[in-house]
């Protein structure tokens, strides 16, 4: 089965993703990952990459599709895959369809802006080992130091709420359109996000149809 995750910054979709993947044994592909690799690996798109962002340049489009394809032909792929970050814009779906990359369903991962703010802006990351905690949900056991190695523990500036705000302002006006444009494709399952990240998974496996 192909699939591709929606959903805000912070809504969850790399865990669920990483759920569906270890229950339906396909790979996730996450735009980033795969860029890096093609141009560790020099690959043909991989280069034209390259050339783009030696320039200071925005890779377009066509090329980071050119990626994903060459990814999507490797072996681990054949039975399904996961898009985990790409498309982000309804010209890149587009590109997409056009490159032939038939696409079986879209899982939506729907999370209040409010709670993702909180969410969010409540991580802290330790800045010796990395391990993750939050203010709410996951708190250390002394305030503002690591558990695990007793390092300091700080909120990353992707983290902060002015840089959550700009982020899932960007998400409404560019992403979530897709929503609408995979919905007429009769291809979209929308998953309501909940407390519990067991209780979310259920929903998204019932969704791509691999529930127990």
């Amino acid at each position: 089965m192909n699939l591709i995750f929606l959903g805000a910054p912070g809504a969850g979709k790399g865990t669920q993703a990483e759920q569906v993947c270890n229950a339906l044994n396909i790979p996730t592909i996450s735009t980033g990952n795969i860029i890096r690799e093609a141009l560790k690996n020099g690959t043909e798109m991989g280069l034209k990459a390259k050339s783009f962002m030696d320039a200071g340049a925005l890779v377009p489009d066509e090329i980071v599709i050119g990626i994903i394809q060459e990814r999507l032909a490797k072996d681990d792929c054949k039975n399904g895959f996961i898009l985990d970050g790409f498309p982000r814009t309804i010209p890149q779906a587009e590109a997409l369809d056009r490159m032939g990359i038939v696409i079986d369903r879209v899982i939506d991962i729907d999370v209040a802006d409010e709670v993702i703010a909180q969410r969010v802006s409540g991580r802290r990351v330790c800045s010796e080992c990395g391990n993750s905690y939050h203010v709410e949900f996951r708190p250390s056991k002394v305030e503002g130091v690591c558990d695990a190695c007793g390092g300091t523990l700080v909120q990353r500036k992707d983290d902060q709420p002015e840089t959550v705000v700009a982020r899932l302002k960007e998400y409404h006006e560019k992403t979530e359109p897709l929503k609408a444009f995979y919905e007429a494709q009769g291809k979209l399952k929308s998953v309501q996000g909940q407390a519990e990240i067991a209780d979310t998974t259920k929903l998204v496996l019932e969704a791509v149809g691999a529930a127990e």
